[in-house]
């Protein structure tokens, strides 16, 4: 291989890997960095919609409900367990993007409205550990800085909108579902409460096979529609 065809496959080498790295969502961090405070087979998927934690984990929150800790992947889905499902949920925390920890809601600061794409929400809501942190983020991609209130009010007065643009997006995601669930899954007769339990059932039972965690979305949404 030649000097000059060696730095050519290089280059292109380095334009690839920059390329993958620029399409992942910003909101994905590597397993090994996120924190999964709940327990059990549904671990690893919001609570509401059953979406993967690690993958939106940016904008992950939790509180305590019921004496259980419960994690979500937005502030969307938070509002909704307690809009729609009557929970009163306490303690809540919520990932530092600076930091990726969880720190207690009422101590972060938020950028509202930023360029960087929100999770269940056209506007997004991103929180940080400091102000000093937050400022220099809006500085960078637009917002507004504001404190936990402020961010929650902001998904309040979203979360109509918002819901109908999740609404027709999971419609066309189960419908996906069915054509992957015909074409990769065994057939199983079962009802399921939420999109978490039965992506949590199709794992441990390998119910399907190779599905990527997209695919396993859609798959969930379709079990929790197709039997009811």
């Amino acid at each position: 291989m030649s000097g000059k065809f060696k730095l050519s496959f290089m280059g292109f080498l380095v334009i690839g890997l920059v390329s993958v790295l620029s399409a992942a969502m910003f909101q994905t961090v590597p397993a090994s960095k996120a924190q999964l405070l709940q327990k059990g087979a549904q671990k690893k998927f919001c609570n509401v919609c059953g979406m993967n934690l690690v993958m939106f984990y940016k904008t992950n929150c939790a509180a305590v409900v019921d004496g259980k800790e419960k994690q979500y992947c937005s502030l969307h889905c938070l509002v909704e367990d307690k809009e729609k499902n009557h929970v009163n949920p306490q303690h809540i925390k919520v990932v530092a993007v600076d930091s990726l920890k969880f720190i207690d809601a009422d101590k972060a600061y938020f950028v509202v409205g930023s360029s960087k794409k929100g999770t269940m929400s056209m506007v997004s809501k991103y929180a940080f550990s400091t102000l000093q942190a937050a400022s220099k983020f809006a500085a960078k991609f637009g917002g507004v800085v504001t404190d936990f209130n402020g961010a929650l009010e902001a998904a309040k007065k979203d979360f109509s909108k918002d819901s109908h643009m999740i609404g027709k997006k999971q419609q066309k995601m189960a419908h996906m579902g069915s054509m992957i669930y015909a074409k990769k899954c065994k057939k199983i007769d079962k009802t399921f409460d939420s999109v978490a339990q039965a992506k949590a059932f199709v794992v441990s039972e390998k119910v399907c096979r190779d599905l990527n965690p997209k695919e396993l979305q859609a798959v969930g949404l379709y079990l929790i529609n197709c039997c009811k």
